[in-house]
């Protein structure tokens, strides 16, 4: 597929209808992030294309992204929730991952066609010195954080032009690389201690997957999980081994493999690059469940830890 037939498929959320200028601001932001993805992680243009021929609908379930936890200077959850945040969006969900030495938050929004996000952050202090000693030298070049007066401009868009130049910088900021290029070898050890760890190093904020909602497929071939893993793979899609959650639970999650793109990496002064795992597409199948507070069924929206631990592997570089 050519460039320019890329640039031409509209992102999954312009289907969404949104109801003022910053929820379109938002959802423009969102089909930004989406197109450097669909580029990278080549499965999601195979799941389109099942999709698309099985007359189904792409719903996005939940955007991911990872972050360090970190004092000085102060980074973590916080580097990306603001945006989110003067964006309408509300925590919804605190999770730890002790294994992990993590810890997340998921985002909603009010309105009910938005994606959540997942947000987490490494605890760095929790790792070794050598590891800490590495992420502190890459944070010590880490940008400015981002302007008072942008939170302000977000949180009452309602000038095109402005909306622009604020949706363009924005991008960057998350898909730049927030400090200098990390030296390779400081890249391969942190790996040998947290892949997590290694894996935001050498990419930042950059958007960690997308999540096709299977309940919304809309047609019986791809109605479940089982049935879109079964069509992604015979569409030489390669998949994660096991399902998390069991048949009828109220999340069952699954993934493409990741997919390897080429990072930069500094070795000894010369700027090259190192082949690293990036992202996978992942698949989230949501069951009812009974609200405790209401005693009524309704369709689990939330997040349940050891599944997403496990997903955490997905990116995985062997050490």
């Amino acid at each position: 597929m050519t460039e320019g037939s890329q640039s031409a498929i509209q992102g999954p959320h312009q289907a969404i209808e949104a109801t003022n200028d910053r929820e379109r601001f938002t959802l423009a932001l969102f089909d930004r992030l989406w197109e450097q993805y669909r580029r990278r992680v080549s499965y999601v243009q195979v799941y389109e294309q099942v999709v698309r021929e099985a007359g189904a609908t792409f719903v996005n379930d939940h955007i991911a992204f990872r972050t360090f936890a970190n004092q000085s200077p102060t980074t973590g959850i916080a580097s990306l929730s603001r945006i989110f945040e003067a964006l309408e969006y509300r925590p919804a969900g605190v999770y730890h991952f002790p294994t992990k030495h993590l810890n997340a938050i998921h985002y909603q929004h009010a309105h009910p066609g938005f994606p959540k996000l997942f947000i987490s952050e490494l605890q760095t202090w929790e790792l070794s010195a050598q590891a800490q000693q590495s992420i502190s030298q890459a944070l010590s070049s880490h940008r400015e954080p981002l302007a008072a007066s942008l939170l302000a401009e977000l949180s009452r868009i309602d000038d095109e032009t402005t909306n622009a130049t604020r949706l363009a910088d924005l991008v960057d900021y998350i898909q730049c690389l927030p400090w200098h290029i990390p030296e390779q070898a400081a890249v391969q050890a942190l790996n040998a201690e947290s892949q997590y760890a290694a894996w935001v190093l050498v990419h930042g904020y950059n958007v960690n997957h997308f999540t096709s909602l299977v309940n919304s497929h809309g047609v019986d071939s791809l109605n479940d999980l089982e049935k879109t893993i079964h069509a992604l793979s015979e569409a030489g899609v390669p998949m994660k081994q096991a399902i998390e959650g069991d048949p009828g639970s109220k999340l069952r999650q699954s993934a493409t493999e990741a997919v390897t793109i080429d990072v930069d990496v500094s070795m000894q002064g010369q700027i090259g690059t190192l082949p690293w795992t990036y992202a996978y597409f992942e698949l989230a199948e949501r069951n009812a469940m009974v609200d405790p507070a209401t005693g009524q069924q309704t369709r689990f929206e939330g997040f349940l830890g050891p599944q997403a631990t496990n997903l955490f592997e997905m990116t995985q570089v062997a050490r």
